[in-house]
């Protein structure tokens, strides 16, 4: 097996870092680092390496996914506000052979009308959202079960 087939990119968008601060009434007090802890622990049970990368620019998460191929077996993102405008983060994951999970803290579709469309659903394996920062949980066992089912 080679050596990428157990790794999981993990892309956190913009203001992430401020989970545990930021609009704790709809993100909840669960920090981004107590996040990837969770992620790290679960990683481990399911034999998976994870690497992590939070960024408030658009063209840091874009170089990420553009050397994923190769790299990472699959890609968990939060693309937080880019996912109702960013393009290039779309195009990027289109262009690339990697399947991505796409993750959301809270359920995007009972909250403000401009927070309805992601324009990253459509070339996602998935999207997971609603759940706090068990949707980060939900999304490495779907990529677990992924990468298993169809040997990547």
């Amino acid at each position: 097996m080679e050596a990428f087939k157990n790794r999981v990119l993990v892309l956190h968008g913009p203001n992430l870092n401020l989970l545990g601060k930021r609009e704790p009434e709809v993100y909840g007090t669960t920090t981004l680092e107590n996040i990837n802890d969770m992620l790290k622990g679960r990683a481990v049970d399911l034999g998976l390496e994870l690497v992590f990368i939070q960024s408030n620019y658009e063209g840091k998460l874009i170089d990420a996914i553009q050397q994923a191929p190769g790299n990472y077996a699959c890609i968990i993102i939060n693309p937080a506000a880019f996912t109702h405008y960013s393009i290039a983060v779309r195009d990027a994951l289109a262009a690339v052979n990697v399947p991505a999970i796409e993750v959301h803290l809270s359920n995007i579709y009972r909250r403000e009308e401009f927070r309805h469309h992601s324009v990253i659903s459509p070339i996602a394996i998935g999207q997971i959202a609603g759940f706090g920062a068990n949707s980060y949980l939900l999304a490495l066992e779907a990529a677990a079960n992924l990468i298993e089912s169809t040997n990547l």
